[in-house]
């Protein structure tokens, strides 16, 4: 297995280095969302404002003005469902250069509905001027905070922390507004993001290796979202399309590719996996995503269902190991 263990704690600190500009803030949380470490190294640049979170975005944004460069750390739901108005009026109206990171997406946290952001995305996708990415791998926490930099104007990041798995060569970064072209085929297209790109991996390698032709995309860039990748993608494909996320199916990625099939007129049959339309409850990831269906067993299921067929895969190969190959170990950054 390659993992990475917490990939951000450390990468934030080359990033500030070699970013002056860039101040950290955090909610009480600072351990929690791994910026302890810039705090004991690089405490110029960093700053506690408590548990206050409508305070801090907005303070976020009084510091945008004056040409620094704020990077938001804490909970995901603390930082959209909780601070809604403040982002909206204080950073996103006046488009400023506010990082918004957002620890503990969708249902990756056993804290229960006060700690599971199951609507982030959808309350981001809304505010005009914003651009969200979502991180699937430790190489994109590693790479999303100078491309995060380079936008002009505010940024929400969902950020995974702690264990992270490389799925993608530490050497291929993220890009703003491209996805991930994971395997091509035209039975079915897959479209997957954060921690269920690791679950649409085991699946479609267990459906490849039994005949199955398909595409699979990894979509880091969630707004503005890449429509022509996505509609090029879908355009051979014959048997359907299958949205996997860490989210409600409502306002995430499943809603923005319903979107743009149905603004260009494709009349595939369009399968969306993720929370359907409820909240979950505190209960370990694993339990969460096999419960919600938002896990390999569920894709491989959705599949079978568009294609008309049984591919008969045992549940132990769909644990298989997916992760890069370039590492061998438990990198401890």
């Amino acid at each position: 297995m390659n993992i990475v263990k917490r990939p951000h704690r450390t990468n934030l600190i080359r990033f500030a280095a070699r970013h002056p500009e860039v101040v950290v803030l955090s909610a009480d949380l600072t351990s929690s969302c791994e910026a302890d470490l810039l705090r004991d190294q690089r405490a110029d640049q960093f700053l506690s404002l408590g548990m206050a979170e409508q305070n801090m975005v907005s303070f976020a944004g009084g510091m945008a003005r004056e040409g620094l460069t704020p990077w938001v750390h804490t909970f995901a739901v603390f930082l959209t469902r909780r601070t809604f108005d403040q982002v909206a009026m204080s950073i996103a109206y006046p488009n400023l250069r506010v990082r918004l990171v957002g620890f503990l997406p969708g249902i990756t946290t056993p804290g229960g509905v006060t700690h599971q952001a199951v609507d982030d995305l959808a309350l981001m996708r809304v505010i005009p001027n914003m651009t969200i990415i979502e991180c699937g791998d430790a190489t994109d926490d590693e790479t999303v905070l100078e491309v995060a930099q380079a936008v002009d104007g505010p940024v929400y990041i969902r950020m995974l922390r702690g264990l992270v798995p490389r799925l993608f060569p530490a050497d291929q970064a993220l890009v703003l507004g491209r996805c991930r072209e994971l395997g091509q085929g035209e039975d079915v297209a897959v479209l997957t993001s954060g921690i269920c790109t690791e679950e649409g991996l085991r699946a479609l390698a267990a459906l490849r290796s039994r005949g199955l032709a398909a595409t699979h995309l990894h979509v880091s860039t969630i707004k503005p979202f890449p429509q022509s990748q996505v509609l090029d993608a879908l355009a051979g494909v014959r048997g359907g399309v299958v949205v996997l996320e860490n989210h409600s199916i409502i306002g995430g990625l499943g809603s923005a590719v319903a979107e743009v099939m149905a603004e260009a007129g494709l009349g595939l049959p369009l399968v969306r996996l993720g929370l359907q339309d409820v909240y979950a409850q505190g209960a370990s990831r694993e339990y969460l995503m096999a419960k919600h269906g938002l896990d390999a067993a569920a894709l491989v299921c959705a599949i079978e269902g568009l294609v008309d067929a049984d591919f008969g895969v045992p549940a132990e190969e769909l644990t298989a190991d997916v992760t890069a190959p370039d590492e061998g170990r438990v990198e401890d950054l």
